[in-house]
């Protein structure tokens, strides 16, 4: 087992981003992460984490997750869709969150994109989904792929902003259409 694959303090193999002491990591490794979901919400966070992950580390996102849980509404479609301007300015100053205008008008026309095209964005995920031997190590993860970049244009005819071959790639491991978890870790065969 290579430094990429680590045991737990529960004695659990893992992939070793998830053991960085970070509250609630662990379990979104073992939780979420790779886990293919068709739950409307769930999707919508991830595509939203992903939008604010641009330009920063995954841990200055996944910190404020709970910000952004209660900005947009647990990631109620219909309810993050409906947000005003006003809205905008109120979250603007709200330090829970990252505060970025561009960035949180993008969730609010991804709300209303997704609403449109409900389920059909079920369909083009599933056509995006790709079987593979589980990755050795950690360089072994592609930060794109060809259905990635495929899935991007396909996200962008249809309204949806900040969305790029990088994030949707993530997007996609987060909702479970490429499981990049590593060889060794127990999520691996899941």
């Amino acid at each position: 087992m290579g430094a990429d694959v680590i045991v737990g303090a529960d004695g659990r193999r893992r992939c070793s981003w998830a053991e960085t002491g970070q509250s609630g990591i662990r379990d979104y490794h073992d939780e979420v992460w790779g886990t293919r979901t068709t739950d409307q919400s769930t999707i919508f966070e991830s595509l939203t984490l992903g939008v604010f992950q641009a330009g920063l580390s995954w841990s200055i996102v996944f910190g404020k997750r709970d910000g952004f849980r209660r900005a947009f509404h647990g990631f109620d479609v219909a309810t993050t869709a409906a947000m005003t301007e006003a809205a905008i300015d109120e979250l603007m100053r709200d330090p829970s969150i990252i505060r970025n205008h561009a960035k949180i008008a993008a969730t609010i026309a991804n709300a209303q994109a997704l609403q449109n095209a409900w389920p059909d964005v079920l369909d083009l995920l599933d056509s995006a989904r790709t079987g593979h031997a589980p990755p050795p190590t950690l360089a072994d993860i592609p930060t794109s792929t060809t259905e990635a970049e495929r899935l991007t244009r396909e996200l962008k005819s249809r309204a949806f902003r900040f969305v790029g071959p990088t994030s949707v790639y993530a997007f996609m491991q987060n909702v479970g259409v490429v499981n990049d978890h590593l060889e060794g870790c127990f999520r691996a065969a899941t």
